[in-house]
């Protein structure tokens, strides 16, 4: 269970990488389209890269129309074919678009340029100086200094840009990591942390535990919980029945079998004696029916 969960969330890093184009260089021509509903209140863009050597980048995400400054909204609107030009700015960096478009659609190029004060700030955290691919990444994933921030201050190891990118594709913040201390867990690694987001464990999913008496536990245990969905309130059906704090590795095997606390009623019936787990296990492997 651990090993599929922690390759699982090594997977997903590895694709919002290729998704999200962390490989697109400063200098690589960058071709770009909108489209929008007729309401117009959010703007799909695609950007695409080349080398020219075989190498090919694609990053495709939405926008609020405010996002890409700049932007005739007007003209995007309207009917025909008129020039446009947006930029996306952001921390890391910027891209300057100009092209054409009309009726909800535009397309043309843009040039990508890091941010010298965001790059400089990395290095002054003690971060690798990012390559041209890197900052794009960066920019296209919007890495924040609050983030870099936020590792430091519940005192993570020094992320490394990978991390920078993973954590940003997940929407992993500064609150997110401050909520998580304050519900009293802090994973032992970066990496960590992106198997926790990517499995939706966050710090209100961690309170419901705590407060039934399944506070600290091990990352191992909390990944097992999320990846089989028990719930708290799991938890209390079998305390119901007698069944009082279970350990985590017994809990994991009643829901494996999909054991319920309704099961446990009807093969005990009416106060009858409640059977040890394995007992349990074995009446549910075989079939048993009250």
């Amino acid at each position: 269970m651990n090993r599929f969960v922690a390759f699982a969330a090594a997977a997903l890093a590895a694709s919002i990488c290729i998704s999200s184009a962390c490989t697109a260089a400063e200098r690589e021509p960058i071709r770009f389209t909108l489209g929008a509903d007729r309401g117009g209140q959010s703007i799909h863009a695609s950007f695409h890269s080349s080398n020219g050597r075989g190498r090919e980048n694609d990053w495709s995400t939405g926008f609020h129309p405010s996002d890409l400054a700049g932007l005739d909204m007007a003209a995007f609107h309207g009917a025909g074919n008129q020039p446009l030009r947006f930029a996306l700015v952001r921390e890391a960096g910027r891209m300057d678009c100009s092209g054409s478009g009309g009726g909800f659609h535009a397309a043309g190029g843009c040039a990508f340029s890091a941010d010298p004060g965001f790059m400089q700030f990395l290095q002054s955290r003690g971060v690798a100086r990012p390559t041209n691919e890197q900052a794009f990444g960066l920019m296209a994933l919007n890495v924040r200094r609050e983030l870099i921030d936020a590792i430091a201050a519940a005192r993570y190891p020094r992320p490394t840009i990978d991390n920078l990118m993973a954590l940003s594709a997940l929407g992993i913040d500064e609150r997110y990591i401050a909520g998580m201390a304050e519900a009293g867990y802090r994973p032992q690694s970066l990496d960590a942390l992106v198997q926790f987001k990517a499995l939706d464990i966050t710090p209100q999913w961690i309170g419901g535990f705590v407060r039934i008496g399944y506070g600290g536990l091990p990352a191992d245990q909390l990944m097992q919980l999320k990846a089989l969905d028990i719930t708290p309130d799991y938890i209390a059906g079998f305390d119901r029945v007698g069944y009082r704090h279970l350990p985590v590795d017994k809990l994991v095997q009643l829901k494996a079998l999909d054991i319920t606390p309704d099961f446990v009623r009807s093969v005990a019936g009416p106060g009858g004696q409640m059977p040890d787990v394995a007992t349990l296990m074995q009446w549910k492997t075989a079939g048993r029916r009250r």
